[in-house]
């Protein structure tokens, strides 16, 4: 493993700090064990006083969630007592610690515990307002939050050769990555992010490639195997009240920028996975705006709405967000400029989701953009990879070719028969729709009529092909077979991007 010169103190003691508190169980797991239930949920809902209730302080675990999450002042003889006295005149000197004039110690950062990709690691970033009274400053850099913990979940952690994190704040999504990447870089403009970062890879044990710079510049003419990117996307005026989620960009301009230049720094096959958000407007719908700002050659998209807010629910979300109290005259100030700049610009609401992308030579680019708001648990990574090689068979085939292969249902896909209350009998009920539903992943279903669904219902990957199990069908019925299969294979096509049906040579590939 290369040695990297350290950029700060902070990443040589880092790797030390963590293996003591490893050792005295101050992981995620470990915390929520000691809290219990009832309290890791105030401890998640950011509730200090009923975290220090439980946190009573007479075991070393108690002592060491008053200090580092709930960051109360300790006398520093209880703090070398927890963490050894001559590692604490290091993370003293090195920042970690501020001493009061009685000579008591508070964390100065924040030095959280989590489970990422099945690892415990710690997250070392600008102290926030969960747990204390405090206005994050315009540098301010982000620890763990929901999206990026979203962002976590929708990337693929499949082995690759090179990685990139584009604005990689905390290190957040470079964590996720290290163990499946040989080489991890991570970039971000706010040399105070590289610093935090580099504390939670020494950390984490892992030998990290960090450089400064805006957007792509640091790695201009490089090309990774992988892009993760959770940038600045909040959509507002072109001005930075926060590094972390303000670009400069007006409204949705840093995930245009993103979006629009990953491919270019993507290797051949490669796949970036980007958090964005984008603004719907009456004149253009979102799905036209966000595929405008892909090339029309060479890449594969899959651009998913996860949520849509009104403008004033956004901005009082992310104004909250900065701590800032609704009924001030501030927030007051700000609200009214930023929905002045969202009128002028004719917003009518801000979508947020994610954009996934492939390199794929110089074919046409296939894009495809749809909501996806029904709810799900199980993560998104292995899906989106799975989505790009259903959409690659599909373009390698005429529809003639996707008659004559073979196929399966999805094992684990569900028919629903939906019936209403019959109203016009007055008795009874009625038959009102009928779906095929997975039953995993990101849920999808769709409603079919009950040609289709018994025709799904008869694919075998061994048996006949989906233009012979229609025409079967179609005697058995009486039905023209020719019109049916003109009319199955777009609805069979569909299923397929979505997986419900799966191509049976692909399944021997993937599966």
């Amino acid at each position: 493993m290369t040695t990297r010169p350290s950029r700060t103190p902070l990443a040589e003691l880092a790797p030390e700090l963590t293996r003591i508190l490893a050792a005295a169980g101050f992981t995620a797991d470990g915390i929520a064990a000691h809290l219990g239930p009832t309290y890791t949920e105030a401890l998640h809902r950011g509730e200090p006083a009923a975290v220090r209730y439980a946190a009573d302080g007479r075991s070393r675990l108690s002592r060491l969630i008053r200090l580092f999450i709930l960051r109360d002042p300790a006398p520093a003889t209880e703090v070398a007592a927890l963490l050894g006295a001559p590692l604490v005149s290091r993370l003293l000197d090195a920042g970690l610690f501020r001493a009061d004039a009685n000579g008591a110690l508070t964390v100065t950062l924040d030095v959280r515990p989590h489970v990422i990709v099945g690892e415990n690691r710690w997250v070392f970033s600008d102290a926030d307002a969960s747990m204390t009274e405090h206005i994050p400053g315009r540098d301010h850099v982000l620890g763990v939050g929901a999206a990026s913990l979203s962002l976590l979940q929708s990337t693929p952690v499949s082995p690759v050769e090179s990685v990139l994190d584009l604005g990689t704040g905390s290190g957040v999504q470079a964590l996720g990555q290290l163990g499946c990447a040989q080489t991890v870089t991570a970039t971000d403009v706010h040399p105070g992010a590289l610093d935090l970062a580099e504390a939670t890879f020494a950390g984490a044990g892992a030998d990290v490639e960090l450089l400064e710079g805006p957007w792509f510049e640091p790695v201009a003419g490089r090309r990774f195997d992988r892009i993760v990117a959770n940038p600045p996307f909040v959509v507002g005026p072109p001005e930075v009240g926060h590094v972390y989620r303000d670009s400069g960009l007006d409204l949705d301009g840093a995930s245009r920028l993103v979006v629009s230049q990953a491919a270019e720094h993507l290797t051949e096959g490669g796949t970036a996975h980007l958090l964005a958000a984008w603004v719907h407007t009456a004149d253009q719908s979102w799905q036209s705006r966000v595929a405008s700002w892909l090339p029309d050659r060479g890449v594969a998209a899959w651009i998913t709405e996860r949520d849509v807010a009104d403008p004033a629910l956004y901005v009082g979300t992310w104004l909250r967000d900065e701590s800032l109290d609704p009924r001030s005259r501030e927030s007051a100030e700000r609200t009214r400029a930023w929905l002045e700049h969202f009128t002028r610009a004719g917003v009518t609401g801000v979508g947020f989701g994610f954009v996934a992308i492939q390199e794929i030579g110089d074919q046409p680019s296939d894009v495809l953009a749809e909501e996806l708001t029904q709810p799900f648990t199980d993560p998104l990574g292995a899906e989106v990879e799975e989505y790009f090689a259903r959409v690659s068979w599909l373009r390698q085939r005429t529809k003639d070719e996707v008659a004559d292969a073979a196929y399966l249902a999805r094992p684990g896909l569900a028919r629903e028969e939906v019936s209403l209350a019959d109203t016009d009998a007055g008795v009874g009920f009625a038959p009102a729709a009928l779906r095929l539903t997975r039953t995993e992943g990101p849920r999808w279903s769709h409603d079919v009529d009950g040609h289709l669904a018994a025709i799904v219902a008869g694919l075998h990957p061994q048996g006949l092909s989906l233009r012979e199990t229609v025409e079967l069908y179609a005697l058995a019925q009486g039905l023209d077979a020719q019109e049916l299969v003109d009319t199955a294979v777009p609805a069979v096509i569909d299923l397929i991007r979505h997986g419900l049906v799966l191509p049976a040579d692909l399944v021997e590939v993937t599966g």
